[in-house]
């Protein structure tokens, strides 16, 4: 294939098909979905096992190939959970009659197509297909080529149920995976109206640099815990463990733990027997190597400066000692990809400052970052986690793919 520049326009015309169906022929369209997934649970998983086959299992990215029998039913399920949510089209946001009997009002209307540029992680495909069609926009798929199998069989049940609906297939248009076409996607101005991108720093911050279309950067995730002097320790070992361990490969997971230095003594040797069963390397500055030298800690190394900022996506975290919030808040503006931060304290007042001064999409008091999800904070799945500040931030999904339209009434009125 030389260009695809012809299936972008295949989808741009399909986008009005998706745009004409009715709220109730959209959300039919998903439980209907949802059903053919869950059917086809057993094809699903053995095309994924393809993919999982060409990927070391020591790879971070691993975990996020992954397409268990859970995950699937969990994938049905949050088809239905958007189904069911309010559409967020045609909503009227004002309306007002002019003095000279001109009737105009602003509404809500789909964005038209949503591309969107992923790596690894075939739930994507599902989750942004239905949200799209659910928001009445087509969409156009590029995913990496570590899924591309599994790609290409959730598309194909896609195209299946779009058939059955009478809806062009070409509303889900999953690209071929050679990069060349990336290129080719981000100029495509007259057939694309927004690229999202999911995946690595390096992958965001290309398409920021080389779109012409406009962008919605979901971007990395360099997650901080800020364990205050007064925190309760107990439940601050549990917290920064959970962030850590439970999914290392996602972008909410916790990077680096902030531990007051009146604390320091105590709290770091609470943490080696939870990151020794998990085998989590530390990378710790000079005090927080000495504490945890003393406590016979072996995955340990000292921290370079690289080791902070760093969003490591792998059983690997680093910790920095503090002295006060004044001193943690420094850093966090300093490394912060500004996606979700968390302070763990009794102290009321030092919480609320922490929750007011640090510039973060999502800010949390004595809970895991882990949190930072669509499905977790109800919006039945999510496109991705804006870290910017325009049109859209933080976990974001049906209610952030609709632009706005001006729609006027008049009766021969005219304006010299």
């Amino acid at each position: 294939m030389e260009s695809i520049l012809p299936l972008l326009q295949a989808t741009q015309k399909a986008s009005i098909g998706v745009r004409n169906l009715s709220d109730q022929r959209r959300r039919d369209l998903l439980v209907r979905l949802a059903e053919v997934v869950l059917s086809n649970k057993d094809m699903i998983m053995s095309e994924n096992q393809k993919d999982l086959d060409l990927m070391p299992k020591s790879d971070p990215k691993w975990d996020r190939l992954l397409l268990t029998e859970k995950r699937i039913e969990d994938l049905a399920s949050s088809l239905r959970q958007v189904a069911e949510l309010p559409d967020p089209t045609n909503v009227v946001l004002t309306e007002k009659t002019l003095e000279n009997g001109l009737k105009i009002k602003k509404i809500n209307v789909a964005l038209g197509v949503v591309g969107v540029i992923y790596e690894s992680r075939p739930n994507v495909t599902l989750d942004v297909a239905s949200l799209c069609l659910r928001s009445g926009n087509a969409c156009v798929l590029k995913g990496g080529k570590e899924a591309n199998f599994s790609n290409l069989c959730l598309v194909g049940l896609i195209h299946g149920v779009l058939e059955e609906f009478g809806v062009d297939k070409y509303a889900v248009l999953l690209l071929p995976t050679d990069r060349k076409f990336v290129d080719e996607l981000l100029k495509a101005t007259r057939f694309v109206d927004i690229i999202i991108p999911r995946g690595s720093d390096a992958l965001i911050q290309f398409v920021r640099q080389n779109s012409l279309i406009p962008t919605i950067e979901t971007g990395a995730g360099v997650c901080h815990a800020y364990v205050e002097s007064t925190a309760d320790l107990v439940k601050a070992r549990d917290i920064v463990v959970n962030a850590r361990v439970s999914r290392p490969s996602v972008c909410n997971s916790l990077d680096c733990i902030l531990v007051d230095e009146s604390i320091v003594n105590t709290f770091l040797p609470m943490l080696c027997e939870d990151f020794k069963k998990w085998s989590v390397a530390v990378y710790a500055d000079n005090r927080g190597f000495e504490v945890l030298k003393n406590a016979n800690y072996d995955r340990l190394y000292e921290a370079v400066p690289e080791d902070f900022g760093r969003e490591w996506l792998d059983y690997k975290i680093s910790i920095k000692t503090v002295n006060g919030i004044d001193e943690a808040l420094e850093h966090i503006q300093n490394y912060s990809s500004r996606h979700s931060e968390s302070i763990i304290t009794q102290n009321t007042e030092l919480a609320e400052r922490f929750l007011r001064d640090v510039d973060a999409a999502a800010v949390y008091h004595n809970a895991s970052t882990r949190f930072t999800d669509g499905g977790v904070f109800g919006l039945g799945a999510e496109i991705g986690i804006s870290t910017q500040k325009l049109h859209a931030r933080g976990p974001f999904a049906l209610e952030k793919l609709v632009t706005e339209k001006w729609i006027c009434y008049g009766d021969g009125q005219v304006r010299w």
